[in-house]
Formats: C-alpha cells, sequence, structure tokens
C-alpha cells in the first residue's frame, strides 16, 4: 500500500499561480502510475492530470491543458502539480491518486485505488 499527503494548497485570485506537493509513503513510489483529481462543490470528483510510474508520460484533462503541469521526484517520493493563469472555476479541493496495477493513461477514466486527504484550492475573481 501507499499513502498519500497533499499540500500547497490555499487562497489566489484569477489569474494566479499554485504548486501543490503529493507525498508518499513507501518505498515503491517509482512503481505507481500517480493522478491528480478535484472535486468542486455539487459536483463530482474529475480527473485532472496523471504522470506514468517512469514520469515519461503525462496526460491532461482539456480544461487544464496548457495551464498546469504535473510531475514527480521518485528520489523525494512526491508529485506536483504547477498551477498557472487560474480561473475561478478551478477552484475546488485536490486529490492526489495512485494506482499500481493500471496505466496513468487509464487514469483518465478509472479512478486509482489510493487516495490522499484532499487540499483546498480556492480562486478568486
Amino acid at each position: 500500500q501507499v499513502q498519500l499527503v497533499e499540500s500547497g494548497g490555499g487562497l489566489v485570485q484569477a489569474g494566479g499561480s499554485l504548486s501543490l506537493s503529493c507525498a508518499a509513503s513507501g518505498r515503491t513510489f517509482s512503481t505507481y502510475a500517480m493522478g491528480w483529481f478535484r472535486q468542486a462543490p455539487g459536483k463530482e470528483r474529475e480527473f485532472v492530470a496523471a504522470i506514468s510510474s517512469s514520469g515519461a508520460s503525462r496526460y491532461y484533462a482539456e480544461s487544464v491543458q496548457g495551464r498546469f503541469t504535473i510531475s514527480r521526484d521518485n528520489a523525494k517520493n512526491t508529485m506536483y502539480l504547477q498551477m498557472n493563469s487560474l480561473k475561478p472555476e478551478d477552484t475546488a479541493v485536490y486529490y492526489c491518486g495512485a494506482e499500481l496495477t493500471t496505466s496513468a493513461r487509464t487514469m483518465r477514466a478509472i479512478p486509482p485505488d489510493y487516495w490522499g486527504q484532499g487540499t483546498q484550492v480556492t480562486v478568486s475573481s
């Protein structure tokens, strides 16, 4: 199993930037595909971005393409989400997820098995 802890959320004005981190426990972090998801009030949780275990492949939701960048540092057991040009509609609780048996590509449609507790991102207009 892997345990995940997100950090870096907060309040930012529209057009601003935030960087989220997801720290993972365990020595097998490099074998997990990882992803970011978000859930806005009254809405279902949605896919944001995913990255393969090696970091070579990355996938983004259309709504964040070109504004958000997912990355990972396997030596530090940490995944990141750099969010630029934030919009009020990006306001949500952001969750990181980890998946061992399927790929990052699959994470776009099938939620991962492991989740963090979430971190709030609020973008004011």
